[in-house]
């Protein structure tokens, strides 16, 4: 029995002649396996989609990864090769979901492209081709067919003491998987870091003023739940507030 139910925004897909609104299993996996929720793919619209609707409905949301990026010009810079590739309606949504969720209250979850998402909606900035940045590691995503071992945990971030990612792990190091080559620049005002890789990437970020469960990761966690104490922890958590929100009265949007 699934105790919650979880709004995933999903990407725009073009293949076998038609447009798709879809989202990876691995995350619909994750969130049945390892939160203990029931996740509901919410179409990427880029007009007519009501939030609020859907944020009446649900218990928490899972923003998820993909392979496009946030477009630029949601954080004041030009378009360039570099940025892409674009996924404009998954922006609308999914910038949308992330601060009415926040403002409600509503546990949220980002992951990779969420976490960059999540930043750019509370006015922070993103870099591009950060393996080209000085001092840098390159946090790309292996040239291997194998998932597994495009997924493997392979460096290591430094969780902050006290912070609720350490409430969640504990503080000092934990060992992560790497598959992006953008991540946050300036960090948004109201986001707090709470995890560094060992170059300084910023890996890991909680809602300072949230009234609720509201973190971001740069890595996938989604992809080893239920064989890795780090993954497991982190949905287990989120399933804990998504659980604890479904039990409360009913709220409508303010």
């Amino acid at each position: 029995m699934h105790n919650g139910l979880v709004a995933i925004p999903a990407d725009i897909r073009s293949f076998d002649g038609y447009t798709w609104h879809a989202a990876p299993d691995q995350y619909i996996r994750a969130a049945i396996d390892g939160a203990g929720v029931l996740p509901l793919v919410v179409p990427a619209l880029e007009d007519g989609a009501d939030v609020d609707m859907v944020l009446d409905r649900v218990d928490g949301v899972l923003i998820s990864g993909s392979r496009t990026n946030v477009h630029p010009s949601h954080y004041g810079e030009e378009e360039t090769e570099s940025h892409g590739p674009f996924d404009p309606a998954r922006d609308r949504v999914s910038m949308e979901l992330i601060r009415r969720a926040i403002e409600r209250g509503i546990p949220l979850l980002a992951i990779c492209r969420g976490i960059q998402e999540l930043n750019v909606a509370l006015g922070g900035s993103l870099a591009t081709e950060i393996q080209e940045l000085p001092g840098r590691i390159d946090h790309r995503k292996p040239e291997t067919p194998d998932r597994d071992e495009a997924f493997a945990i392979r460096h290591s971030i430094k969780i902050k003491e006290g912070s609720c990612l350490a409430s969640i792990l504990g503080s000092g190091e934990a060992q992560v998987n790497s598959l992006h080559r953008q991540a946050i620049s300036r960090i948004a005002p109201r986001l707090a870091t709470e995890a560094v890789a060992e170059d300084g990437t910023v890996e890991a970020v909680s809602v300072i003023d949230a009234p609720g469960f509201a973190i971001g990761v740069q890595w996938h966690p989604e992809y080893w739940v239920g064989s890795d104490h780090v993954s497991d922890r982190i949905f287990a958590a989120f399933g804990e507030a998504v659980r604890t929100r479904h039990k409360q009265p009913a709220q409508a949007a303010e």
